[in-house]
């Protein structure tokens, strides 16, 4: 019969078991050490997916620089593979959650198609977790804590220790004699979490010796709750997910009529799931950007700064524009033919489809008074044009447009609503990141 512990995790990892590949996140600690050596322990009796360890090294403090070749020793011990990787971190605001942004990108960097990356968190941090975050003012997606598991590059990250106590981990390790690293800054209690595990939780333990279970168990009817808003932004939203009328525009759109029938708060859950995959989300205070945008006039184009991007409101639909959008200049860049396609810094690609006229050309930008040549229209404004086929206005200064000289020789004619030139060839643009192009 296999030891309580070996047990749990077995059952906790069963869907996981298929898996290409398990990658143990091993920093050396004591949670760690112990998710490492079960799960080395069960590779002897059952059949596991490959297993190896990932050792990030932060470069934070110099006794950091021992931690490496003791996590080898360790890995070697156990017969189990360790590739170490170095990162920068980036100096910001909390340097806590600068090294675990770091941490992660290079966990993402080892995980492969149905990968999953297996960490050591345990009870006593989600309950740390949670207070952290009811402390900070988070809503119900951050007081359900940490998931069990998650997304993580192609993969997934799993935590199969949550149910577990520091406690027990700590048990586990003695009665095996382990060795792990104590990290100094741990015991700083500079740090918010420190703060919590050293001053805060003593005191609650000691009048209420259950509240890190407690904690812990609010955590998981809080991931419940959170579930239930999930259906029902996915069913709200199923209602605003209609087809946009520029399907050549790689950018998430949806229509604002259904979300505008919809209670403030049915509104804001909705966009929050949206939103969650693209950005990081507002705070309460910055939601009054989303009024604004909703209830600006029709003719208006209004915009919401987020933190990764801006949400834009064309007529009755809403796009989301990634900061990547920014890229781009605007700059005029050269055109010498054969050559069919031309990369446009930021803004995708340009094509000329049918037989190549005689170059060199020009790509340019608007300017504003442009005039374009409408087989059966005659000399066309571009800004009518434009108007008539409601083109968003954040696309309408990316649009390309082909010059020789100072003549203006064509625009990638939109979504066949005018023909292009009379002639047997005609101007396809691609936009950034997209699959199907304009033309």
């Amino acid at each position: 019969m296999k030891p309580a512990l070996s047990a749990k995790l077995l059952q906790t990892l069963a869907p996981w078991r298929n898996a290409p590949a398990w990658h143990i996140a091993f920093s050396g600690g004591l949670d760690s050490t112990v998710l490492l050596h079960l799960l080395a322990s069960l590779a002897n009796t059952e059949t596991l997916p490959p297993l190896s360890a990932v050792h990030v090294h932060h470069g934070l403090q110099a006794t950091a620089d021992l931690w490496p070749e003791h996590c080898q020793s360790v890995c070697d011990t156990l017969g189990v593979p360790l590739r170490i990787m170095r990162v920068q971190v980036r100096p910001g605001a909390s340097l806590e959650r600068a090294a675990r942004d770091a941490r992660y990108q290079a966990f993402a960097e080892v995980i492969g198609a149905g990968h999953v990356l297996l960490t050591g968190q345990h009870r006593d941090d989600q309950a740390e977790t949670l207070l952290f975050r009811l402390l900070r003012g988070a809503g119900v997606r951050g007081l359900a804590a940490m998931p069990v598991q998650r997304p993580l590059a192609d993969g997934y990250l799993v935590r199969p220790l949550l149910d577990v106590s520091r406690e027990a981990l700590e048990a586990y390790a003695h009665a095996h004699q382990l060795k792990w690293i104590e990290d100094p800054s741990n015991a700083d209690p500079r740090f918010s979490r420190n703060y919590l595990r050293h001053r805060v939780f003593p005191v609650l333990t000691e009048r209420w010796p259950q509240a890190v279970s407690s904690l812990a168990r609010t955590a998981e009817h809080l991931s419940e709750a959170q579930g239930l808003l999930d259906e029902l932004a996915r069913m709200d939203l199923h209602a605003a997910d209609q087809p946009s009328p520029f399907p050549w525009l790689p950018l998430p759109s949806l229509a604002l009529a259904p979300l505008c029938e919809l209670s403030g708060a049915r509104q804001r859950n909705a966009l929050r799931h949206w939103l969650n995959p693209l950005t990081r989300l507002p705070d309460s205070d910055h939601w009054a950007g989303w009024d604004a945008l909703r209830d600006a006039k029709g003719d208006a184009q209004p915009l919401w700064r987020l933190a990764d991007g801006e949400l834009h409101r064309c007529g009755e639909r809403i796009w989301w524009l990634p900061v990547t959008w920014s890229d781009f200049s605007g700059d005029a860049v050269s055109w010498t033919c054969p050559e069919k396609t031309l990369a446009l810094p930021g803004n995708g690609e340009l094509e000329i489809v049918g037989k190549v006229p005689e170059g060199p050309f020009e790509v340019r930008y608007r300017q504003g008074g442009e005039i374009v040549e409408v087989p059966g229209r005659g000399r066309r404004d571009l800004k009518r044009l434009l108007n008539e086929c409601g083109l968003p206005g954040f696309v309408r200064g990316r649009l390309p447009l082909l010059y020789q000289g100072e003549q203006l020789l064509a625009a990638p004619t939109l979504a066949g609503l005018w023909r292009g030139p009379a002639s047997d060839w005609q101007l396809h643009w691609v936009p950034q990141s997209c699959d199907r192009g304009l033309s």
